[in-house]
């Protein structure tokens, strides 16, 4: 479950010009301030990439490729950064130096998962959620079956996500 918090335009519009993600930038700051550990953060990313995931459906069912294919990166994004939560790859660290995730600290984060867990479809689904990032949202260059085919990768990961998470939880 979430909760909406507003933050005032001229804020978000500002943090956004500067390439931070609010949500990222609320995350790490309640991580910081209320001591989080991995596995909270990591939850965290989990309940928003479900969220995304609905939000995709939706889109798909009312036949818009663009936002479907937006959402649907943003549900394997998420299981990236949780995944590099839990497992404390090097990526994520530097992310929290940085204060944000870019897309190339996301990528080498797929690859070190992908090969810790010998897991290859994790980085074959950050690849395809990468090419719907770009070509189904910002060249909207896909159309909606194009983008519908990419729905099970994301789902798998999303599922693939949530059991690391629980092993990693039950071995902390």
């Amino acid at each position: 479950m979430s909760i909406i918090i507003y933050v005032p335009r001229s804020l978000y519009e500002k943090a956004r010009e500067k390439g931070i993600d609010v949500q990222d930038l609320v995350i790490s700051i309640l991580r910081e301030k209320l001591g989080l550990d991995p596995r909270d953060v990591a939850e965290a990313h989990v309940e928003l990439a479900e969220r995304y995931l609905e939000e995709a459906k939706q889109y798909l069912e009312k036949g818009d490729p663009v936002q479907a294919s937006e959402k649907l990166y943003k549900v394997v994004e998420e299981c990236i950064k949780a995944l590099a939560e839990s497992l404390d790859v090097p990526e994520a660290g530097k992310a929290r130096e940085f204060g944000r995730w870019f897309a190339w600290l996301l990528d080498k984060a797929a690859r070190r998962i992908s090969k810790i867990l010998n897991e290859e479809k994790i980085f074959a689904t950050w690849t395809r959620a990468y090419d719907l990032h770009v070509w189904g949202f910002h060249e909207a260059k896909l159309d909606i079956e194009d983008v519908r085919l990419d729905l099970p990768y994301v789902e798998w990961l999303l599922e693939y996500t949530r059991k690391i998470i629980r092993n990693y939880c039950e071995n902390v």
